[in-house]
């Protein structure tokens, strides 16, 4: 069978994070991508200069046009431009569940590299109803400590709480990621109603770590149609990301943090130009 995976997200015209990424991704890992524009953003590899929001009725109009034709195995959600187009797309995961899907990854994406918020109040607790919806959710640090109004988590020690936390939000599943702290090894949280799992792979040395996140969340949607459980498309989408990152500086793109390696497995030499 083919797997479908939508992305519902902002479009990066470098390509590096947002609905491009995510596309390649789907297609690195398998699986047929689509996408629903949340926002248009003038950004490069060095940095973000502005976005424009999708007028949330049309995000509703893009979402009933492609599932009344293709109803997606698996939706990855990241960029929501504001409150309105959040409420809308919670609107969307609830149809898609009464229409018979099941894989949704919420990418919280609220806290820009800077550390500076990306949404305003109204914005971010429209942001938060989503939680509940997804089966996943995988919130970096920062945007952890958004979500539960504390502080950020400083060290691995104090993931697990937070992780509860979340779960103690509503959140069915939660990936915790630690890609903001220091030390040889990234340690992320893996969360259910079963309890709490410790995910370690070795921290890669490089700058080229654009739409790291983006990645990642579509990976594990890429690839939980073809899993037995969440468990497995997490650990997998983890060890595809470390060799996307361990291969990033083979790409020359940009002039600040490139992107990651989405074709590492793929691309020969000649492609590469060497």
């Amino acid at each position: 069978m083919t797997i479908t995976t939508l992305s519902i997200a902002g479009v990066d015209p470098s390509g590096g994070a947002g609905i491009f990424a995510d596309v390649k991704t789907f297609s690195a890992l398998g699986a047929y991508g689509m996408g629903i524009v949340t926002a248009l953003t003038a950004q490069s590899t060095q940095g973000v200069t502005g976005f424009v929001a999708t007028d949330a009725g049309f995000v509703t109009q893009q979402w009933t046009t492609l599932a009344d034709d293709i109803l997606p195995d698996a939706i990855k959600i990241g960029m929501l431009a504001n409150a309105e187009v959040a409420r809308a797309v919670g609107e969307i995961v609830d149809d898609y569940r009464a229409r018979g899907g099941q894989h949704v990854v919420l990418d919280p994406v609220m806290v820009a590299t800077s550390g500076d918020r990306l949404l305003d109040a109204d914005s971010e607790a429209a942001v938060l109803s989503l939680v509940p919806k997804a089966s996943l959710i995988t919130p970096n640090l920062p945007e952890a400590a958004v979500l539960l109004g504390i502080d950020e988590a400083r060290s691995d020690d104090e993931m697990p709480a937070q992780a509860r936390a979340l779960l103690d939000l509503g959140a069915e599943r939660v990936l915790l990621k630690a890609g903001h702290l220091a030390g040889p090894e990234s340690v992320d949280v893996y969360g259910d109603e079963t309890g709490l799992v410790r995910l370690s792979a070795h921290r890669v040395t490089t700058t080229n770590t654009h739409g790291t996140g983006c990645t990642l969340s579509s990976a594990i949607a890429a690839l939980r149609p073809r899993r037995d459980d969440w468990l497995a498309a997490v650990t997998d989408a983890k060890a595809w990301l470390t060799h996307a990152l361990e291969h990033a500086d083979e790409l020359a793109v940009g002039q600040g943090h490139g992107p990651v390696h989405h074709f590492w497995d793929i691309w020969d030499d000649e492609q590469e130009g060497r």
